[in-house]
């Protein structure tokens, strides 16, 4: 029997949906036990792999080719359900780290390194017998590398990573300097796109809001000014350039409220390597020096203070 149907009838005994029985997760399975058409079950693997690497090794050893931007799909079809079912684990990096990975979990590897064998069928039942407490053991394992965070008075959490680390400081520490009695409408996460997003309030403001469109990483929203803020977190990517505006800009053309464009960044050193491609006319915040602000222009507050 081929190895590609053969993923598929251990997918079949893991009950898994017949969605997550797809020629994609058959060979997500493959690729993450490095097993190839010439392997044993026997020899499988539980490597720290990307999705860049599944995708690599299907093609390689299977002669099987997926475009770039199929990741989203093997993320969204295979790795997501195999992480729920805890047959595979990630390594707790933040998912926009270029050293974040996946691997099958050394319970579930144990088991495939028997399939096909008189084994198979008793330790199958093991798995089932054992699964709530696996789910359970790997979801407490995920959920204590979050970073609780205060959302509008609410308690949220963030994964972990120097990105969300920053994204808590402007909410914790920015907003109440710079932005006193403001709201919270829209942060992200690197692990959840949409973390928090007052999709109504952002509406009536004037945002039109498409499935293509970025959304700053953080919007706040001050009330008795009528101020809008856009911050971006820039710890690697993505400062409030003139590109940036301009997107922002065909996002709020309907939003008559002011609208403040802050770059947000943990330390100095981070701000000088991208002071050059800031916008003029926008703010800098610099988590290590909490209590300051850049303005990326000089004539509007200059003067003795």
């Amino acid at each position: 029997m081929p190895k590609k149907d053969e993923a598929r009838t251990i997918l079949s005994s893991l009950n898994m949906q017949s969605a997550q029985q797809s020629d994609i997760c058959c060979y997500t399975l493959l690729a993450m036990s490095s097993i190839t058409e010439q392997s044993e079950w026997a020899s499988a693997k539980n490597d720290w792999i990307r999705i860049h690497d599944i995708m690599q090794f299907t093609d390689v050893a299977y002669k099987v080719r997926y475009a770039e931007n199929s990741r989203e799909t093997f993320r969204k079809q295979a790795i997501h359900h195999f992480r729920n079912a805890a047959i595979i684990e990630d390594n707790g990096e933040a998912t926009n780290s270029p050293n974040f990975r996946y691997r099958l979990t050394n319970e579930f590897l144990e088991m495939l390194k028997n399939f096909g064998s008189n084994e198979w069928d008793t330790l199958i039942h093991v798995f089932f017998e054992n699964h709530p407490s696996l789910i359970e053991m790997y979801a407490s394992k995920k959920k204590m590398k979050k970073m609780p965070v205060q959302i509008n008075g609410k308690e949220m959490s963030f994964s972990t990573g120097k990105h969300n680390e920053l994204q808590k400081k402007i909410l914790e520490e920015f907003a109440p300097r710079f932005a006193s009695f403001s709201e919270c409408l829209y942060v992200g996460d690197t692990a959840v796109k949409d973390l928090y997003k007052d999709e109504e309030k952002l509406r009536l403001l004037g945002f039109t809001i498409t499935l293509h469109d970025k959304m700053p990483d953080v919007i706040l929203y001050r009330a008795d000014k009528d101020w809008l803020y856009f911050i971006e977190a820039v710890t690697s990517v993505g400062p409030m350039d003139a590109k940036r505006i301009i997107e922002i800009e065909a996002m709020t053309e309907k939003a008559t409220s002011g609208k403040i464009y802050v770059t947000a960044f943990l330390d100095f050193k981070t701000f000088k390597s991208f002071s050059e491609s800031l916008a003029w006319e926008t703010e800098v915040w610099i988590a290590s020096l909490p209590e300051h602000m850049i303005h990326m222009d000089g004539d509007k507050f200059i003067g003795p203070r």
